[in-house]
């Protein structure tokens, strides 16, 4: 069986921290079994660790504690070997940086900024959650 290559957006995970029973936590929980295969950069797993614990999120030392864990046993770490500048927000290249590495299948993501031209990579094509309002 072919892997599903995913790269996860910061965004997927704070939610996925934030409501245990909300569509961010199924598809983390999917990108580290297989046959996906959920992929990062040095880079995002420090974006991940800082946003976490943020103050103002609330997010419990424990849950970040296992959140990172669970994701350094089941990624697997890329070295970007391109830079690619073509986000609206310079910060989020290093997602399209790890997923032109990785030679991803799909970015996920919730961020509606977030706006590229997936054609320029190759791949990924991205898949844009964005929630309804409650």
């Amino acid at each position: 069986m072919i892997p599903l290559r995913l790269v996860i957006d910061t965004n997927i995970l704070v939610s996925a921290a934030l409501r245990p029973d909300g569509l961010q936590r199924t598809v983390l929980l999917l990108a580290i079994t297989k046959p996906a295969r959920l992929y990062v950069t040095e880079a995002i797993l420090a974006e991940y660790r800082e946003v976490l614990a943020r103050p103002e999120l609330r997010i419990r030392r424990g849950l970040r504690q296992q959140l990172l864990q669970l994701i350094k046993n089941h990624a697997h770490v890329v070295h970007v070997a391109r830079p690619i500048r073509v986000a609206k927000d310079p910060g989020d290249d290093k997602f399209l940086e790890c997923a032109d590495a990785a030679r991803a299948d799909y970015l996920v993501t919730a961020n509606q900024r977030q706006t590229f031209q997936p054609p320029a990579l190759g791949s990924p094509s991205p898949i844009t959650y964005h929630p309804t309002p409650s």
